[in-house]
């Protein structure tokens, strides 16, 4: 069925979102017309404010509205032990967990040849740069367990391995073939205590 067009525009926006199929975006848009104009304002403010504002902590690489993430600027958390993850979703689904206190490292994606993302594409020079400019004494590879997330772990495993850090592994608690966003609490948790060196 064919609605008016800038309801069939809105919809085609919101089909545009990772994961919104063709109804549930048609629910979205009949959500938005339901608002008042005032809410509708709010709601095209938060989007526009959410682009403008949040940007990649200049550290580690997590969303930010500063120049450094709350994690970085934690003078609570314990600099010697980095968490290294593909995105900002993983470490939203650790921190959900509440056991680790470190830092983390956000790379941005995984090596992935058939994607055409190698080692230069990630944030793998910067995380190098922090090991060598700190105390760092672990490092926690939480990549995804898939064959991307895995290649990934091992690449920086070998280049860190030269500089005397500790490198660990995230448990297999976390069922191979998942992403870390999806992965329930005592899940995460068990992987997290259950690391390995590698």
């Amino acid at each position: 069925m064919e609605y008016v067009l800038p309801l069939q525009k809105l919809i085609e926006k919101f089909c545009t979102l990772r994961g919104v199929g063709y109804k549930t975006a048609v629910r979205y848009a009949f959500s938005v017309l339901d608002m008042s104009e005032e809410e509708a304002a709010e709601f095209a403010g938060a989007i526009i404010s959410a682009k403008r504002d949040i940007h990649p902590c200049e550290v580690c690489g997590n969303l930010s509205d500063g120049e450094e993430c709350g994690i970085c600027s934690d003078a609570a958390r314990d600099k010697s032990v980095i968490c290294v993850v593909e995105d900002t979703r993983a470490v939203m689904a650790l921190e959900k967990v509440k056991e680790f206190n470190g830092l983390y490292h956000v790379l941005g994606g995984v090596i992935s040849p058939m994607n055409n993302v190698g080692p230069e594409q990630l944030r793998i020079k910067e995380l190098l740069s922090r090991i060598n400019s700190g105390d760092v004494r672990e490092l926690i590879i939480a990549t995804n367990p898939n064959i991307e997330g895995e290649t990934t772990a091992m690449y920086i495993s070998k280049l860190v391995a030269p500089l005397g850090i500790k490198v660990t592994r995230l448990a297999y608690g976390v069922p191979v073939g998942a992403d870390l966003e999806y992965a329930d609490e005592m899940t995460l948790m068990r992987a997290l205590d259950g690391r390995r060196q590698i």
